[in-house]
């Protein structure tokens, strides 16, 4: 449970995980206040046969912003930005995929996409090297804290990570 400033209590639902940075980018939404969001494809499932769940995130947290930009350029770049992290106020975004989708096939049907706030990230790996860390916590919340000895096991660490979503891709601000 959380206090805010306004003396009201709530309850925070946090999903915490490891996965894969990509499509990091600004929105400029016809109404309201440009925002940063960023899609993260997690692991899940054993370590010798990984599944990837993909969220669609606005980043939140201050220091999460600056550190999603500073990888941004990496990401343009394919590199393999894999990031420990903290989500927030999870919902499901029903959509039609559109005509001109990748998947031709899918276009005209109904998808559903994970969406939700990037509130904080524990550490970053840049291709395998640990690029970021956060300053340890008196004490933890979550196992995910620490980033993983090693990467992903078996066909999937071969495989570069799961591609990005049919929906069109807008251009990443500089």
């Amino acid at each position: 449970m959380t206090a805010s400033s306004n003396g009201k209590t709530y309850f925070d639902l946090h999903t915490n995980g490891l996965g894969y940075l990509n499509r990091v980018r600004e929105v400029k939404p016809r109404k309201g206040e440009p925002f940063l969001a960023c899609d993260i494809s997690a692991l899940h499932g054993p370590s010798d046969d990984v599944e990837y769940c993909r969220f669609d995130v606005k980043v939140s947290g201050t220091d999460a912003k600056h550190l999603i930009r500073r990888c941004g350029n990496a990401v343009k770049a394919g590199r393999k930005v894999l990031i420990g992290f903290r989500l927030g106020d999870l919902w499901v975004d029903q959509f039609t995929y559109p005509a001109d989708c990748r998947n031709p096939e899918k276009a005209g049907q109904p998808g559903v996409s994970l969406k939700a706030r990037l509130l904080f990230i524990s550490w970053i790996k840049i291709d395998k090297t640990l690029f970021y860390k956060a300053e340890p916590r008196a004490e933890r919340e979550t196992a995910h804290d620490e980033p993983p000895e090693s990467e992903p096991t078996g066909a999937e660490a071969e495989s570069t990570p799961p591609p990005e979503s049919e929906v069109a891709t807008p251009e990443v601000a500089a």
